[in-house]
């Protein structure tokens, strides 16, 4: 079983920057390819970033040259660092694994990114 936590959401102004954590519970073998998804009011959610164990990423591209995700295998964390933050980044962010020995998805509760204009 893995536990997934965010935090570092909260309110920021249109330009500004945020970095999102979150620590993965659970064996360090189990956790495979994390990744953060986003959810705004009345939308589907939507993939943000990935990052395998090996460090290989993917972006979607609306956030493509402004988010950076990145992991510590170590510490089971992985984080997202996004810059010049816009209105539509507005979403409840969420964080995900993928167990590598079930194939089953973790996900976080979730943390607010709200973005004033």
């Amino acid at each position: 079983q893995v536990q997934m936590v965010e935090s570092g959401g909260g309110l920021v102004q249109a330009g500004g920057s945020l970095r999102l954590s979150c620590a993965a519970s659970g064996s360090s073998f189990d956790i495979g390819t994390m990744g953060w998804y986003r959810q705004a009011p009345g939308k589907q959610r939507e993939l943000v970033a990935t990052i395998t164990r090996s460090s290989t990423t993917n972006y979607a591209d609306s956030v493509k040259g402004r988010f950076t995700i990145s992991r510590d295998n170590n510490k089971n964390t992985v984080y997202l660092q996004m810059n010049s933050l816009n209105a539509e980044d507005t979403a409840v962010y969420y964080c995900n694994t993928k167990s590598r020995v079930n194939a089953m998805d973790y996900w976080g509760k979730g943390t607010l990114v709200t973005v004033s204009s």
